[in-house]
């Protein structure tokens, strides 16, 4: 496979394993629920990069859908390369704004998405599709990128979505009147059909029901263009030759079940007919032209927040999106390039029109996530009077949890007091670290020092964020004999400063003992 190479691509290529993982801090100031929690839906303040890292102990492997809007790179969208990478070239690029003049703009561009790509792709369920709203500047460069990371056996499609008309005597050459949205499945052999509903005016065609459903009588067109044609004997003997879409045998089949049937006509011919049955649903049209996938200015100027965003996505086009990858009660569609909102506000919904519970995670980097990005669902969600939608004037439900993305866990630093993390983060942390499992935080039980079950372990966290408490904390005899019950087939997995247990009494405990900070990773994978 051809690989795309760029500027900075040997430093970034597994600069995802070396994020540090971030505490979450709630703001219940800024949320919308009565009890903030990382299960419900989502909206982080803080790079993305680093919240991306944040969220793998409890979202690997969980997210049904990703969209993403990252910048199109024009060179006049204002962003910055700001990853620390250790790389002096990398470095001096830190905070310098990508403009259009910029030599390296491409280079800066594809080393800030390939981290990102592929923490996607790890937060991804096996059936999950990610979908990326993209113009020409990076398209061809993304999907190289995309065939790395993802697999080009992956892809699904290159779709392209209207986004103006005319236009054309301020253009050089050609007057360009769409952008893309890029396609791609975690694993294609892992996904089922994207389906969205058919058209209400398609659907009243199929007027007929039976116990199979809906169907209209379509007619069995005849081709003598095929090699094996034969006959069929309609009810008055007339043979009637032709190649009819269906093997002999299920023709027969389908007349004994009243699949097919003969109707005549006026002049006295047949006319074979079958049940044309509706389908789950149509595909997405590669060619998205329709007026609803344009911009949506108007429906961010509906909730009164007029001239406060740049390009908003449409709902409708996210909708149609995550309609089609999301067909469960509870998927969780993530955007980590959240902007406006739109994400947010297509799920909710998405989830007042069909009565399912799909959730989202948005993260936004910028200063405006609380005062247009939250702000936008809490007016969704609660309802705005001067909305022009009637549902968006009552209201559409729904909670969300807001987040800051909060310092860095260094686990280097906990023995000598520099930062604490609270227990609970820190369980979180040497949980998914030491089994790539999901982390339930309902199961953790302090008191018993109790962190979570995986596959192989149940894990126990001896710690509290006290320096001097840690100093004189060890795992002793007594500690272990206190410990539950060990379920059948596993052994319990410890995490503590110290331990005054010798190998036998640990085999004796069927205890594996990881001292912190050390010893925490690649324990049981």
């Amino acid at each position: 496979m051809a690989q795309i190479q760029f500027k900075g691509k040997a430093f970034v290529q597994n600069h995802h394993l070396l994020v540090k993982y971030h505490e979450l801090v709630p703001v219940k100031s800024k949320s919308l629920t009565d009890k903030v929690s990382l299960r419900d839906n989502l909206i982080i303040h803080g790079d993305n990069l680093a919240a991306l890292k944040a969220l793998l102990p409890m979202y690997a492997g969980k997210v049904k859908c990703v969209y993403i809007d990252p910048p199109y790179n024009t060179g006049n969208e204002n962003w910055a390369y700001n990853d620390n990478v250790n790389s002096p070239m990398m470095q001096d690029w830190l905070g310098k704004v990508v403009d259009r003049e910029d030599l390296t703009r491409h280079d800066k561009w594809l080393c800030m998405m390939m981290p990102r790509l592929k923490l996607l792709r790890e937060l991804l369920t096996d059936d999950g599709v990610i979908y990326i709203s993209i113009d020409e500047n990076e398209v061809h460069r993304l999907m190289m990128v995309m065939d790395e990371i993802f697999g080009e056996e992956n892809f699904l499609a290159l779709l392209a979505r209207r986004v103006k008309s005319g236009g054309g005597s301020a253009a050089t050459h050609f007057a360009i009147e769409h952008d893309h949205v890029l396609a791609w499945a975690k694993s294609k052999s892992e996904l089922h059909p994207l389906f969205i509903p058919h058209d209400e005016d398609y659907a009243k065609r199929y007027s007929e029901k039976d116990a199979k459903g809906r169907f209209f009588w379509d007619t069995m067109e005849r081709s003598y263009t095929q090699t094996t044609p034969y006959k069929i004997k309609a009810p008055d003997g007339t043979l009637l030759e032709g190649d009819w879409f269906r093997s002999e045998n299920r023709f027969e089949e389908d007349l004994e079940s009243g699949e097919v049937r003969f109707l005549k006509k006026q002049d006295g011919s047949w006319s074979v007919q079958f049940k044309q049955r509706i389908g789950e649903g149509r595909k997405i049209r590669s060619l998205m032209h329709e007026k609803e996938f344009k911009s949506s200015y108007d429906e961010l100027e509906s909730l009164g927040l007029k001239d406060v965003f740049v390009y908003p996505k449409p709902t409708h086009l996210v909708r149609t999106l995550v309609r089609a990858a999301c067909s469960g009660r509870n998927d969780i569609v993530l955007d980590s390039f959240a902007g406006s909102g739109t994400t947010g506000h297509a799920v909710l919904s998405l989830n007042k029109e069909d009565g399912r519970n799909r959730r989202f995670v948005l993260i936004e980097c910028e200063d405006y996530a609380d005062t247009i990005t939250a702000e936008r669902v809490r007016r969704v969600v609660k309802g705005f009077p001067a909305a022009k939608d009637e549902a968006l004037k009552k209201g559409l439900g729904g909670s969300f949890s807001f987040f800051e993305l909060g310092k860095p866990i260094e686990l280097e630093s906990i023995l000598d007091g520099t930062h604490m993390p609270t227990y609970k983060e820190l369980a979180r942390y040497v949980f998914y670290t030491a089994t790539g499992e999901e982390f339930d935080e309902k199961a953790v039980d302090e008191k018993k020092n109790f962190v979570g079950e995986s596959r192989n372990y149940q894990v126990y966290l001896f710690y509290e964020p006290d320096v001097e408490k840690l100093k004189n904390m060890a795992l002793t005899l007594d500690m272990a004999k206190a410990l539950p019950p060990l379920k059948k087939d596993k052994r319990r997995l410890v995490f503590a400063p110290t331990k005054y247990l010798d190998q036998d009494h640990l085999d004796q405990f069927r205890i594996d003992f990881a001292q912190l900070p050390f010893e925490i990773y690649e324990l049981t994978r």
